[in-house]
């Protein structure tokens, strides 16, 4: 029922826009606590309510920091959707699939907002399972002429271009992917930066979905203070993101601002959205999800 992702789309931009509205969007979630004190392996639980949707959840994610490669992902997540007026359990979900397709669908919202007019070149750094949703939806939302790919283990990226439905040339280094890109995804598990501000084209837009510790870095000080900063949280981006938090970069918008007309998106600046994920758009996904299921049974 998530094969197509881009379908998630309209309820996704209304869930943003309701958080960023505060009190009176009826979204409910909480502060997720610093995660830099978290150790190589958690447990987290991040329960949601949206009163447009009348829908509650909660996800169970594990996160092991795995210290090789190893065939068992680094994060896997499950799903309850419960019944908001009585607590009934009504389904068990994979969370996995959902973080996968909510999150690239969110980067593809804040794409459609702030890429440049004439954008060509796609460039994707990272090619696990965030890769693969990535591209999946950026594909069918939008049309470039190219997409790259980088990834710190070629083998891997190489896999990847050959196991997709479109042509991906594999670059050897990411200064390489970058260089001329009009959209960059970075998707990576790195801890200090892997994309610097003076590879990127003035003008291009940036989705930053990996590093998502207060002491974990994908993209430099240059590229963080020379670009137009937008989230998906404040209080996340502040409190999670090493990328906001050790460069001192102003926040200029969240996403939902935008898209509430609060905020303008300035797509004709160079722009940078950071992706941390937010309980609301797994209750959204899974009531989604859900409500499909019902329908055909």
């Amino acid at each position: 029922h998530l094969h197509r992702a881009s379908l998630l789309l309209p309820a996704l931009e209304a869930a943003l826009a309701n958080f960023s509205a505060g009190a009176a969007g009826g979204v409910v979630q909480p502060v997720r606590t610093n995660a830099g004190d978290s150790p190589p392996r958690y447990l987290g639980v991040m329960p949601a309510y949206s009163a447009a949707d009348d829908a509650l959840t909660t996800k169970l994610v594990t996160f092991y920091e795995h210290l090789k490669d190893s065939s068992v992902p680094s994060h896997q997540a499950t799903v309850l959707l419960f019944e908001p007026s009585n607590g009934t359990l009504k389904a068990v979900l994979d969370g996995s699939v959902i973080t996968a397709k909510r999150t690239a669908a969110v980067s593809a919202i804040a794409t459609k907002l702030l890429m440049p007019a004439f954008a060509e070149v796609l460039c994707i750094l990272g090619a696990g399972v965030q890769a693969y949703s990535h591209y999946d939806i950026f594909t069918e939302l939008f049309t470039f002429k190219e997409v790259r790919i980088w990834n710190r283990t070629e083998e891997r990226a190489v896999q990847f271009a050959g196991s997709v439905g479109g042509p991906v040339r594999v670059c050897s280094s990411a200064r390489e992917a970058v260089t001329g890109a009009d959209v960059i995804v970075t998707v990576t598990m790195a801890t200090t930066p892997i994309l610097f501000g003076d590879w990127v084209k003035p003008g291009a837009h940036i989705n930053a979905v990996g590093a998502s510790r207060p002491d974990w870095r994908e993209l430099d000080d240059e590229l963080m203070k020379n670009s137009v900063l937008f989230v998906d949280s404040r209080d996340a981006a502040l409190t999670e993101s090493g990328d906001v938090i050790l460069s001192g970069a102003e926040i200029f918008a969240e996403l939902g601002e935008v898209l509430k007309g609060t905020k303008p998106a300035l797509p004709e600046k160079t722009t940078v959205f950071k992706s941390l994920g937010m309980a609301v758009e797994d209750t959204v996904a899974a009531k989604f999800v859900y409500d499909a299921w019902s329908a055909g049974n």
